[in-house]
């Protein structure tokens, strides 16, 4: 073995900083693999769970295929230093690229990446124990690098939502976080040139790596566009990843129509989500009583907004929606300002850009209608909002006999999510009301009314001008066929998110 004894303090310190890089990255790498598949197939908690897991595991194969390697402690280091780089730095667009083939390639893709960067992060802490024990006591030397790689792992895992994602998206932050990688390599080379064997070799191989993954992250937008053409039928003509979610709005040259997705679910088509929103609102705001005060929850596209003010009896419409680059678009973006016409402007509104559990669950002013019009319940943040508690914080913040209607996915695609979802309203309101329309861009889609102290009227009069809703549309509505009816389900809270996997439940049938 290789003695390491005449380090000098600068090439110990260089080690040292290796440590924190390593795991740092380490981590960033799992967070982007985790991300991009809780983005693409959902299910963020089993995506998370699966990867950190099978992470840890395989950083336990690594440690112990690290006693297969040969003596050369630095050498061995700098090699599996240059491999992370290059596998964690291609990751998330292998992801992206393997996604439109079949489910079995893209699984093998995602685990195989993992096991691979596992594997070397966990062969790293032993070698860099090894080299370091050469200069102080061996329990030293462990706590030295575990103290450091827990360092780094708490520095990855804060800089990753905080700035990697949304300041460079998934694919440019995993080039970005190569790119460290390989340049914390080249130092090492270039600091412990005289203890490697092959110096030329390595440093000739982190340039290549050097210049592909600058290449990569320098055209990362086009890279990404390359990559997220196959998720999307249609040109994409806006995408943004903001703190909260990736917002791509697509437009079809085929029939001029327009589509937003958010975290790859579609959200709207502009050729029928008249459909939808006419739905959601009218409804609601046919039913005899007071609708002054009009709280909308989501909805930052305005469409549902756009839909409140055809009522002139509305006199305040408050909006709350966590992303402000949501509402933002809403405004600015043509197409979108176009369809909902200018709505987000309209003096009677006002925009809160703050989680919704968070504004409901203050003081504040009654509201006489409330619509719920948030995206399903596909990943457990998304859930409390579907929750008991959720309904009863509203309830709180709701007038004498006001009213709520909540968007309830598909009760014939998620037919037990549906009914979940009007069972915990039945949990703490007098009244329920099930109706559903079908949208051709979605299929058969639900919504559920509650209501205080009275009961909801089920004949409703349409006073404004619609494209879609009328008595008669509203009167089927109400009929649910023999493949759609009520189901025995549990009411969703918090401590037992019930509704989150009865979505997953329904998706596998």
């Amino acid at each position: 073995m290789e003695i390491y004894s005449k380090l000098t303090h600068k090439q110990t310190g260089i080690l040292l900083i290796s440590i924190l890089v390593v795991a740092l990255c380490g981590i960033a790498y799992q967070l982007i693999i985790s991300t991009v598949s809780s983005y693409l197939l959902g299910n963020s908690v089993y995506q998370f769970s699966m990867t950190i897991g099978f992470f840890m595991f395989s950083m336990g194969v690594g440690s112990y295929l690290s006693k297969l390697l040969n003596d050369n402690l630095i050498q061995n280091f700098i090699a599996i230093e240059i491999a992370i780089a290059l596998v964690g730095g291609i990751s998330s667009l292998l992801l992206l690229l393997a996604f439109p083939m079949v489910r079995a390639l893209y699984d093998t893709v995602m685990f195989s990446l993992i096991f691979i960067i596992g594997a070397l992060v966990g062969m790293e802490i032993p070698l860099l124990t090894g080299i370091l024990s050469h200069e102080k006591r061996i329990r030293d030397s462990i706590a030295d690098v575990l103290s450091l790689d827990y360092l780094g792992a708490l520095i990855g895992s804060v800089a990753f939502p905080l700035v990697l994602l949304p300041q460079l998206g998934l694919i440019r932050s995993s080039f970005a976080i190569g790119l460290i990688t390989i340049l914390t390599a080249l130092t090492s080379i270039y600091f412990f040139r005289k203890h490697l064997k092959h110096p030329k070799i390595l440093t000739a191989i982190s340039i290549a790596v050097l210049i592909l993954l600058t290449a990569f992250t320098v055209y990362g937008t086009r890279l990404s566009s390359f990559a997220e053409k196959h998720l999307y039928f249609d040109q994409i003509i806006y995408k943004k990843q903001t703190q909260y979610q990736k917002i791509v709005v697509t437009k079809s040259n085929i029939t001029n129509e327009h589509r937003l997705y958010i975290d790859g679910h579609i959200q709207f088509s502009s050729r029928d989500e008249y459909r939808y929103h006419e739905s959601l609102v009218h409804p609601l705001l046919s039913v005899p009583g007071k609708k002054e005060n009009v709280l909308v929850l989501g909805g930052g596209d305005g469409l549902a907004v756009r839909e409140i003010l055809k009522h002139d009896d509305v006199k305040l419409i408050h909006l709350v929606d966590i992303d402000p680059e949501m509402t933002k678009i809403g405004k600015r973006l043509y197409l979108l300002s176009k369809l909902n016409d200018h709505s987000l402007d309209n003096e009677k509104l006002t925009i809160y850009n703050q989680d919704a559990f968070t504004f409901i669950n203050k003081a504040g002013i009654l509201y006489d209608r409330v619509i719920i019009d948030m995206p399903d319940p596909h990943n457990e943040a998304i859930n409390k909002l579907y929750s008991k508690e959720f309904y009863t914080m509203i309830r709180k913040r709701m007038s004498p006999n006001g009213i709520l209607v909540t968007q309830s996915s598909s009760p014939f695609f998620t037919h037990k999510t549906f009914w979940s979802i009007e069972k915990t309203l039945d949990a703490v309101f007098e009244d329920t009301l099930s109706y559903h329309v079908t949208i051709p861009s979605f299929g058969i889609w639900g919504f559920n009314m509650a209501r205080m102290n009275t009961e909801i009227p089920t004949n409703f009069k349409f006073n404004v001008k619609t494209q879609f809703m009328d008595e008669p549309t509203m009167q089927a509505a109400m009929i649910f066929g023999k493949d759609t009816q009520k189901v025995e389900v549990p009411v969703n809270t918090i401590m037992e998110p019930k509704l989150y996997q009865l979505y997953l439940d329904d998706l596998k049938i």
